[in-house]
């Protein structure tokens, strides 16, 4: 007998480590529980010996160095962001075409000259610590904001001047998934933090986080002297977060126990603080107490609050509440629920203006409305989505960017002091290369399993005849109420100008491109309603012969990870090709790790019946399929990254362990299953553009080889 075409690494197994599930203690045996330790020796060695196959691998494709190369130059544009108003100052970030961090620039007017404000650039020399989130103070003057190392989810936060550019001496630490709401008075913040921990807190960390707080932090002072404003320590897996009202009276408390958009909603009156100062717990009061729909704050009017909610709405709406009397009974509508479009978000503008955003079919429309709900115009914008606006009460001036599939971005201005109102190109993102006019999207609908009419964006040349040739990268998401819009991608325009490929999106179950119905019927119970989506969405690329099964690869990240590897397992006679970026792959154990426990909300809880039942039928890792001698498993690379606290390595570690295992020495198995293993990166936020542009000439090498599609110029 021949011997298998790949030598895959061999890991220490215990098949003794067996656990019992629910009530009916069915057993399911874990044999590679050792790769959840991110020291352990074997865990260590395990990675190694991953890269030592893929790496060689994937640097002996001739079309990566090509691909590498073409990345490098077609992604040295310049790239811009809305600008936006604190102060008298205006601000946006910019970056020159390669640098690894974009850099932040101020202007003292939109005619008056740029210069830097600050530069993570400057933070590492391998671009490797990020600016996170960020706030300026009311008056423009202070600037709050958060670094990561490595992508972790970590945060540190540290204080500018914004006049002098000095530094405060205190950083803020343990901090994660936090807000930075600033006191109308600029003395200080309200932010969320985690306890102090003795175990390293670095990102490649597996423990499990818990407890949130909230603070408040004055400038000038050290941590340790903080105030603690709220805690629940009854509610470990809460998770906090605060916004300071228009006026400044009122700090708004958000509360969410997963990743569901749901939420508490409570407020403190800071003009109660006694002697103006915050000194302990804040008395909270409640507007919302049940976690039954999403609650987010517009603006205010006085006591009035204006929020944008899918209470009693599914596709959202408008309502006023009155904090004097915030009963559900006495909440007002102010912009209706639309039958079909979902309001994505809602801003105050000019005082007495509503900017709202909508999704319509997953491209988003743009509406003018006033304070109490009069529509005032339709704002103009082609098919695509808004990648970016800026434009608060204060302001008297919007800037929204325009984005599509086939256009890197165009940013509107629109003044609103002049009517009638009009928006005027602002600035145009120039791609040096790439002419969008020889390409053309559409958006198709087909027919699930149980007949649910699915969206799908294709991306294509114009005049290729549709004979089942093309290579064609199908990509999805579903879940977590994300909807997946059309967005730009340079590495997607290079595979459609020089690998002839097709690229389609199936804006699938579980998302948010259809409301909260749309989200509810792709999750728990419902999830295989998810995979069946994205398999029906195969099935029409091939029927309509835009591609075949050979030329095909499906490619998703995180949750999408998940959804890839569940559809690989369930049909591994559809695709070729399987990139699964940062996927979910235990869906017994996920919730025991970092913020996973966040995530029962959308998948249910594996500790518990009938939860496990459906999460045991589709688990990757518990699913990989027994094949015969004529059929093999898609080519796959499974990639991670040794900072990702979002969803641990580990994930990707055992699937890939127990896949090598149980297929890679069969002889039929000629595809190879591989792994890539980055260090000194995360979930994504933050990565330098540097390890961007490799991981994606790995991808894309990965492909056209088991594609077997050349280059072509």
């Amino acid at each position: 007998m021949a011997e298998p075409k790949w030598k895959y690494p061999v890991c220490k197994k215990d098949d003794a480590l067996v656990d019992e599930y629910t009530e009916k203690k069915i057993k399911v045996a874990d044999p590679y529980r050792c790769l959840e330790d991110p020291d352990g020796k074997e865990t260590i060695a395990f990675v190694e010996a991953q890269n030592a196959i893929s790496r060689p691998y994937l640097d002996a494709i001739p079309e990566r160095k090509t691909f590498h190369a073409r990345m490098t130059e077609l992604y040295n544009y310049q790239k811009y962001t809305t600008p936006f108003k604190r102060g008298s100052r205006y601000f946006y970030f910019y970056n020159s075409g390669l640098q690894n961090q974009n850099v932040m620039l101020v202007q003292d007017s939109l005619e008056g000259a740029a210069r830097t404000f600050i530069d993570p650039n400057t933070w590492s020399e391998d671009g490797t610590v990020a600016l996170g989130g960020y706030s300026f103070s009311e008056d423009g003057e202070w600037f709050a904001y958060q670094k990561s190392e490595s992508g972790s989810d970590w945060k540190t936060i540290q204080i500018m001047n914004v006049s002098s550019g000095e530094l405060l001496p205190e950083v803020l630490k343990m901090v994660k998934f936090s807000s930075i709401a600033w006191t109308h008075d600029h003395r200080g913040f309200f932010y969320q933090r985690y306890p102090e921990v003795t175990e390293r807190s670095d990102g490649t960390e597996t423990k499990q986080v818990k407890f949130h707080k909230c603070y408040y932090h004055k400038l000038s002072t050290d941590q340790a002297k903080d105030v603690l404003c709220c805690e629940f320590n009854d509610e470990p897996d809460w998770i906090l977060g605060t916004e300071v009202s228009d006026c400044g009276n009122y700090v708004i408390l958000y509360i969410s126990r997963g990743a569901e958009p749901k939420n508490l909603l409570y407020f403190y009156d800071l003009r109660n603080l006694p002697n103006k100062e915050i000194t302990g717990k804040l008395d909270w009061t409640t507007i919302v107490n049940e976690f039954d729909a999403s609650y987010d704050m517009v603006c205010n009017e006085g006591t009035v609050l204006t929020l944008k909610t899918n209470y009693g709405a599914p596709n959202y709406r408008v309502m006023n509440v009155d904090l004097n009397k915030p009963e559900r009974e006495h909440w007002t509508v102010v912009i209706p629920e639309s039958e079909k479009d979902v309001l994505d978000w809602v801003a105050c503008v000019n005082q007495n203006k509503l900017v709202v955003c909508y999704l319509q079919d997953v491209k988003n429309i743009l509406k003018l409305f006033d304070l109490n709900g009069a529509f005032v115009m339709d704002i103009p914008l082609d098919v695509g989505c808004v990648g970016g606006y800026s434009g608060r009460r204060k302001d008297t001036e919007i800037f929204y960017k325009f984005e599509s599939f086939l256009s890197p971005g165009i940013i509107f201005r629109m003044d609103l002091t002049k009517e009638p109102y009009h928006p005027v190109v602002f600035r145009e993102i120039i791609v040096i290369g790439f002419d969008s006019s020889q390409f053309t999207t559409e958006q198709v609908f087909y027919l699930s399993k149980d007949g649910t009419k699915i969206p799908m964006f294709i991306v294509k040349r114009k005049g290729i005849s549709l004979d089942g040739s093309h290579p064609t990268l199908l990509y999805g998401y579903g879940g977590f109420d994300v909807s997946i819009t059309p967005y730009f991608s340079c590495s997607r325009v290079i595979f459609l100008q020089h690998l002839h490929g097709i690229f389609a999106i199936a804006n699938i179950r579980g998302g948010g491109e259809y409301g909260q119905k749309w989200h509810e019927s792709g999750i728990k119970e419902k999830k295989q309603n998810v995979f069946d989506d994205f398999q029906h969405a195969t099935d029409y690329l091939i029927s309509q012969k835009y591609t075949c099964p050979d030329k095909l690869v499906i490619q998703g990240g995180s949750n999408g990870g998940l959804l890839v590897c569940a559809c690989a397992n369930q049909r591994p006679d559809l695709y070729k090709c399987v990139i699964s970026q940062v996927g979910v792959l235990d869906m017994l154990r996920f919730n025991k790790f970092t913020i996973g426990h966040a995530w029962m909300t959308d998948y249910g809880n594996p500790d518990t019946s009938p939860d496990f039942d459906w999460l045991y039928k589709y688990s990757p890792l518990h699913n990989i399929p027994d094949l015969t001698a004529k059929e093999q498993y898609p080519s796959t690379l499974l990639l991670t990254a040794d900072h990702d606290d979002r969803v641990v390595p580990l994930h990707s570690l055992k699937f890939i362990a127990t896949l090598q295992e149980k297929l890679g020495h069969k002889q039929c198995q000629v595809n190879p299953l591989m792994a890539r293993i980055e260090q000194k990166a995360g979930h994504g936020a933050g990565k330098p553009t540097s390890k961007i542009i490799d991981e994606i000439a790995d991808v894309y090498a990965f492909i056209a080889a088991n594609l077997n599609i050349q280059w072509s110029q």
